[in-house]
């Protein structure tokens, strides 16, 4: 854009050529076809001479033969004056050998918009203000709240286990990884949460989640949180109901209280995180042994029973979060049921398992495909033949 310096409004004219033409062609029509045409108040090169108007910006671009572009003409005068200059503009008719077109499409307000501008800015300086303010006298609450949090903070039993104090009688249990995992959620009101402290699950953490209605792990976002969540379900079996994780690369003791809640709330089925990350390290163990034939799947009996669904050819079923069966849809529009019902135990089609299938499984959030021939899944996807399941 031209500098406008300390313009009042901006004219804005489309330019069309029906042939070629050169910035030089298009300001040489503008002072010289206007000449005369206006009062002499009003003639472009006094008022350029004199700084009424700015530098005349042009911009270009052929194609097909043909030019066109826009033209920005900064101006100090009056509104009216402003309008008079930008409707003299639109009677060029030639430029160079063309014909040509003028078009004002716009007259700004540069010093309105620039209100706008400070008006909006002057905003964001009032909310960083206050927001400093209120950070402030937040952080002297939490200094004199942490004094109450780490009090609360407790042990299990003689297990070493660190936890929150309500970790008995609530009917929900947290468990997490370490001891300032347990403190960041108290700090956030969570007084049920509990830590594994290291590997292994001791036999006190399996007695007291075999009492409980609901019992969440919520692990850090790597690697090694994966693994804990694995080992957790060996242990615990069928006690262990929800697996939650941290944003990928961050832990769970610095987590700020609205990502706590949000990611606790995106817990998923234990059953299905399980078989996700189950999946993963059996791609990544075939890997590991070349080009040998692997090792049969072990599949489990809930998988095996989805081939009996199977519809008719070229349709699918989605074996749906609580255990029931959609009714039958067509293989193009799997894509459409699959976002509106995310997050379904299994999708049962009546083909192959193309590569477009199981991408839509994986947008789903659905970790299991069963189709009439096995292929390879992707992406916490596992793909099963119905021979593999007979």
């Amino acid at each position: 854009m031209t500098d406008i310096g300390n313009a009042k409004y901006m004219i804005r004219v489309n330019v069309k050529l029906d042939g070629q033409g050169q910035r030089k062609d298009i300001i040489g029509a503008i002072f010289g076809q206007t000449e005369g045409l206006m009062p002499e108040a009003l003639d472009l090169r006094k008022l350029q001479r004199s700084g009424r108007i700015g530098h005349i910006d042009v911009t270009l671009e052929s194609k097909k033969g043909r030019v066109s572009g826009l033209i920005e003409i900064p101006s100090t005068l009056e509104n009216v004056e402003s309008a008079i200059i930008g409707a003299a503009l639109e009677t060029i008719e030639r430029i160079g050998p063309s014909k040509a077109s003028l078009k004002v499409t716009e007259i700004i307000n540069i010093r309105s918009d620039k209100r706008l501008e400070m008006v909006e800015r002057a905003k964001d300086l009032l909310l960083d203000i206050v927001n400093m303010r209120d950070a402030e006298s937040g952080n002297l609450i939490e200094e004199v709240r942490s004094v109450l949090t780490t009090s609360e903070v407790t042990v299990y039993g003689d297990s070493g286990m660190t936890c929150g104090p309500n970790v008995e009688d609530s009917d929900a249990l947290i468990i997490v990884e370490g001891r300032n995992d347990v403190l960041n959620l108290a700090k956030s009101g969570i007084k049920n949460a509990i830590a594994v402290m290291g590997s292994g699950v001791p036999d006190e953490l399996v007695e007291l989640a075999s009492g409980k209605a609901q019992v969440t792990a919520f692990l850090d976002g790597d690697r090694g949180g994966k693994m804990i969540a694995l080992e957790l379900a060996g242990a615990l079996e069928k006690s262990l109901t929800r697996i939650a994780f941290a944003p990928p690369g961050r832990e769970v003791e610095y987590l700020e209280k609205k990502l706590v809640g949000k990611h606790l709330g995106q817990a998923e089925a234990a059953i299905k995180v399980v078989r996700r990350l189950q999946a993963d390290v059996d791609r990544d163990n075939a890997r590991g042994k070349g080009k040998g034939k692997a090792s049969p799947r072990d599949i489990p009996d809930e998988i095996k029973g989805y081939a009996e669904q199977m519809p008719a050819a070229r349709k699918a079923v989605f074996i749906l979060e609580d255990g029931s069966v959609s009714d039958a849809i067509c293989a193009s529009k799997i894509a459409e049921f699959g976002a509106e019902n995310e997050g379904a135990q299994a999708l049962v089609i009546n083909s192959s398992a193309s590569a477009r299938v199981v991408d839509i499984a994986n947008d789903a959030n659905n970790p299991v495909v069963v189709a009439t021939k096995s292929g390879g899944g992707k992406d916490g996807v596992e793909v099963y033949g119905v021979d593999e399941l007979a």
